[in-house]
């Protein structure tokens, strides 16, 4: 099962936090939004169809993360949990720990914002840049 969700870059985007990565539906961001690394996104938590949102509550599901600017693609595999609650109306955080909150989308990850290129990073900086955050769930 896949789905896509579109995002805008800003020029606030910083990726440097070490534990969560995090797209929202908010069009601004201050520089502490650190983990954020796209805006305008088309769904949040809580647009997910509940299709995706059950097998994500599948401990058993394999759930794959991929963030795709121009040319660039950036794996995230991660978790779920039968806890996900997944009702946050802006956001979509994915999470290093297994901390669950209603913004949290997968926990356990493998990755976080720091370890998003540095190539990418200066793309999503610039708000013109359209990048596409691809959920798969197996």
């Amino acid at each position: 099962m896949r789905y896509e969700i579109k995002f805008s870059g800003h020029e606030n985007i910083r990726s440097n936090h070490q534990k969560t990565i995090e797209i929202t539906k908010d069009s601004s961001l201050t520089p502490r939004g650190d983990c954020i690394v796209g805006v305008g996104a088309t769904s949040s938590c809580n647009d997910l169809p509940q299709e995706i949102k059950d097998k994500l509550r599948d401990p058993d599901s394999k759930v794959t993360f991929s963030i795709s600017v121009n040319t660039h693609e950036f794996i995230i595999v991660g978790h779920g949990h039968p806890g996900l609650i997944l009702t946050h109306e802006e956001d979509i955080v994915l999470r290093k720990s297994d901390f669950i909150c209603p913004r949290t989308l997968a926990i356990k990850c493998d990755k976080a914002s720091d370890l998003l290129p540095r190539e990418m990073v200066l793309l999503l900086q610039n708000p013109k840049t359209q990048g596409t955050f691809t959920i798969i769930v197996e």
